[in-house]
């Protein structure tokens, strides 16, 4: 039996093959590649390749399997090290990333090693996250092609610093920045210690480079800048910002930071158009010193990517207090409905929400009903009225609106050791943070996460997977924090700096298993033309919990009928009926592997499936370095 350890932190915290954007700005997409971390530069994770297929699935094996070395050697925070990298395959090469910085190009058909590139991040600094999700890649039409950095990687570091490669050799770009690289922590404010980090790839556009941040806003209200900046990938040069918060800073009682972009952005070059995930204001449980809803917090935006003008955005939570970022990448998908095809945003949630919208308009394509919901018992606090719903099948399932809905029954008396718990409030989705103590369910890392979903366009599926855990949180006078923090064993203490109120939570465990009622994770399918839930099935089991494990990581799917997922906690990769949710495969990883897969050909025209195993340090799990390649016999 394995048990579950959450760090509590936010820890997870997710066209027929011929899609019309043209990824890394000029090179086109034929949809059978992998040329962007989300397969394509609109996050379809879709790949026209079915060389594997429901036959012959049964018959994959590992073909090659690469080590990075990346372990969280000298470091003084490996306990969080992660290996959430997918691969992107460019000009013959397969090319990722480490969470310290370490970008590496590999021989796709054998994984032998061409070379790597090492930002020599500084180990002994403490970063709120340790982690890098991938790579992008750019050609400079101006350079021929046998001139150096004609071909390009670009990527995005922990520390705060906008790197441009040489594909072919790994070296840096002298003349973009300084010597290839662009300090992010320049023209922003940014509070002492910085905490402003890259953990997710940047977009491709227009010979732009558009990069978000990850901040820890969780610590206190005056946390920085939550910008959105696009850099000229020939120069380095910043060509636009765009704040966030900008809107509603002078409703805002005090100095109030973040809204960041730190999950991946999309990009639709027809139509010049930069799609943002934008997360909570901060602090994340308290919002007093920002009334109103915070407009641009916890929304997906359109910006115009040649000038970062906002076209249109729709907000998927209200004055957030739950720390609800909009963690999945926005998927670009073509939606046929009744003989009309419509360019949609699909936008998934921590809640279990999927808000389809308009492309162009950000009008919703399938409605959303903005229904009442509780109110905060804290002085001085807001809290919106309602907050919004799709009409779409909420992929959480059914949310229970009593406490005693909420627990397992087999765990009913653990949850009654906690004593914390019995007076806690509950009364469903977006109960208010309150003194006395409140549950969250859906959990702050639940739902949709940064694995966010798969499209095939053929069938018109939208897959996707789903975590189910509940937390506890309670507010507490700030006065208290150090008495709170000595008092309270196996909590985040926060202390919400500049605000009235410090904040503890704790994810709702027991002895190493999860007190909500299970499915604990799941994967679902819905049919985006008809709008109805096509099948839903428990992700992962054990004879010991044949419940579906909480996941991080995301799906994707091929035009072979297959659904490719690793993202449990049980070291599985599985490939599923997309059809059904039936299973036809299944593996052991030398670690979990907390990723999305990618797949590609090589030159001789094998298929290859890959997916980064390096376990998670925040979910508990054993960490390595393992990137495993798995393909038919030849």
């Amino acid at each position: 039996m394995y048990k579950i350890c959450f760090f509590l932190v936010g820890f997870l915290i997710i066209s027929c093959g011929q899609p019309a954007n043209r990824p890394s700005g000029n090179l086109k997409n034929p949809g059978s590649s992998w040329v962007a971390y989300g397969g394509d530069p609109g996050g379809q994770r879709y790949v026209a390749l079915d060389q594997i297929n429901l036959s012959n699935v049964r018959n994959l094996s590992i073909a090659w399997m690469y080590r990075t070395g990346e372990m969280g050697q000298n470091s003084s925070i490996s306990e969080k090290l992660t290996f959430e990298a997918t691969p992107i395959m460019f000009d013959g090469r397969l090319y990722l990333c480490t969470a310290y910085g370490k970008v590496i190009a590999l021989k796709p058909a054998t994984g032998e090693e061409v070379w790597t590139y090492d930002a020599k991040i500084n180990r002994t600094k403490s970063f709120s996250e340790l982690t890098s999700r991938g790579v992008s890649t750019w050609i400079n039409e101006d350079l021929s092609e046998t001139e150096t950095c004609h071909k390009c990687i670009v990527f995005g570091t922990i520390d705060g610093r906008l790197i441009k490669l040489d594909a072919v050799s790994g070296s840096p770009c002298h003349d973009f920045g300084n010597q290839g690289i662009v300090d992010l922590h320049q023209d922003i404010y940014v509070p002492s210690p910085p905490d402003h980090q890259v953990t997710s790839p940047p977009a491709i556009i227009n010979n732009l480079a558009i990069v978000g941040s990850s901040i820890g806003d969780n610590w206190q209200a005056d946390i920085g800048s939550g910008v959105v900046r696009a850099y000229d990938l020939k120069t380095g040069q910043k060509i636009w910002s765009w704040d966030p918060l900008s809107p509603s800073r002078e409703m805002f009682k005090g100095p109030v930071g973040a809204a960041n972009a730190w999950s991946v952005i999309s990009v639709d070059q027809e139509r010049d158009l930069v799609f943002v995930p934008t997360g909570s204001a901060s602090p994340d449980f308290y919002g007093g010193l920002r009334p109103g809803n915070n407009e641009f917090a916890n929304s997906v935006v359109a910006l115009r990517a040649s000038s970062g003008e906002v076209v249109w955005h729709f907000q998927t939570v209200h004055h957030d207090l739950w720390d609800y970022d909009v963690a999945a990448q926005p998927a670009l998908v073509d939606i046929r409905r009744q003989d009309k095809v419509t360019p949609a945003v699909v936008q998934a949630t921590k809640t279990g929400n999927l808000f389809v919208l308009d492309r162009e308009t950000g009008q919703p394509v399938y409605p959303v009903e903005e229904k009442p919901v509780p109110v905060s018992d804290i002085p001085g606090e807001y809290t919106s009225p309602t907050q919004p719903f799709s009409s779409l099948p909420n992929l959480m399932g059914l949310i229970p609106n009593q406490v005693d809905q909420l627990w397992a029954e087999e765990h009913t008396e653990k949850k009654n050791s906690l004593e914390f718990i019995e007076e806690a409030r509950f009364e469903g989705i977006f109960t208010p943070p309150g003194m006395r103590g409140t549950i969250l369910y859906p959990g702050n890392g639940s739902g949709i996460n940064w694995g966010s979903v798969a499209f095939d366009p053929d069938n018109q599926l939208l897959v996707t997977n789903t975590c189910r855990y509940a937390t506890y949180v309670e507010l507490f006078p700030t006065e208290q924090y150090q008495e709170v923090s000595q008092n309270s064993p196996g909590f985040e203490v926060s202390r919400q700096s500049g605000t009235p109120y410090g904040m503890r939570r704790k994810t709702l465990i027991s002895n190493g298993h999860l007190l909500n009622a299970p499915p604990w994770g799941t994967l679902a399918a819905v049919n985006l033309s008809t709008g109805l839930l096509e099948w839903e099935i428990e992700l992962g089991k054990s004879d010991h919990q044949p419940y579906g494990l909480p996941n991080a990581g995301g799906p994707m799917v091929t035009k072979g009928g297959l659904i490719f997922i690793a993202a449990t906690l049980d070291k599985k990769f599985r490939a599923y009926n997309l059809a059904n949710g039936n299973m036809v495969w299944e593996t052991e990883l030398p670690r979990c592997g907390i990723a999305t897969p990618m797949s590609y050909l090589d030159e001789t025209g094998r298929q290859f499936v890959v997916i980064a195993a390096g376990g998670h340090g925040k979910m508990g799990t054993e960490t390595g370095d393992f990137v495993v390649a798995f393909a038919l016999p030849n």
